[in-house]
């Protein structure tokens, strides 16, 4: 497992010197993205189909799917550039949707949902609700920063119940994460989740 992520890290890097796939210096490669990536693993059932949205190069659905070979894991993003760099890095349980979040039509289809902060929570819980199943969880990885706002906003709309909110110290450089846990009571209503323009447009009136 060390020799594939020290691989990963090589190739990434490598790459990165082309394509621009990140900004996290290579110094920091293992503590911020790898380590990061895999802080909240215990809250993803053993066994359990995951989406990471807005995945990236591969965080966190990479180091994910290393460390636990019980998960099947899919990243999803729009951007072919990154998903063609992940691509270039196989495991037996990763694979890689290209698709906007809004977009992708898929509904109902895994039992847990994450991704870093790929856009503000509210927006985040609503591209993210429809693709998991009823029963299963909605984790989104976020900073310490969000605590008001995971305590405050109501994600019924989407068929979610809060059920847990972790924090998790990123070692080293000892930043604190908060993993909201949402679980997924109901289905989705069919009109979420809704076009980019229009969730952009209402969340800026709120």
């Amino acid at each position: 497992m060390l020799d594939r992520l020290e691989d990963f890290e090589d190739a990434l890097y490598s790459a990165n010197a082309r394509m621009n796939l990140t900004r996290v210096p290579r110094e920091e490669c293992w503590v911020r993205h790898f380590l990061d990536s895999v802080l909240a693993h215990s809250v993803f059932p053993f066994g359990a189909q995951v989406l990471d949205v807005g995945c990236g190069p591969g965080f966190p659905c990479w180091p994910l799917a290393c460390l636990r070979p019980d998960l099947r894991v899919d990243g999803l993003d729009s951007s072919g550039k990154m998903l063609g760099f992940l691509r270039t890095q196989p495991l037996d349980n990763l694979g890689t949707i290209e698709a906007r979040a809004e977009e992708c039509g898929i509904r109902g289809a895994y039992d847990v949902v994450t991704g870093r902060a790929v856009a503000p929570l509210p927006i985040q819980l609503e591209i993210s609700a429809a693709p998991c199943k009823v029963g299963g969880r909605v984790v989104p990885m976020r900073s310490a920063g969000d605590r008001r706002l995971v305590e405050s906003f109501d994600p019924s709309d989407f068929g979610l119940e809060l059920a847990d909110a972790v924090e998790i110290e990123l070692p080293v450089i000892r930043a604190l994460r908060l993993f909201p846990v949402y679980q997924k009571v109901r289905e989705t209503p069919s009109r979420y989740p809704r076009r980019w323009a229009e969730i952009k447009k209402d969340r800026q009136n709120t």
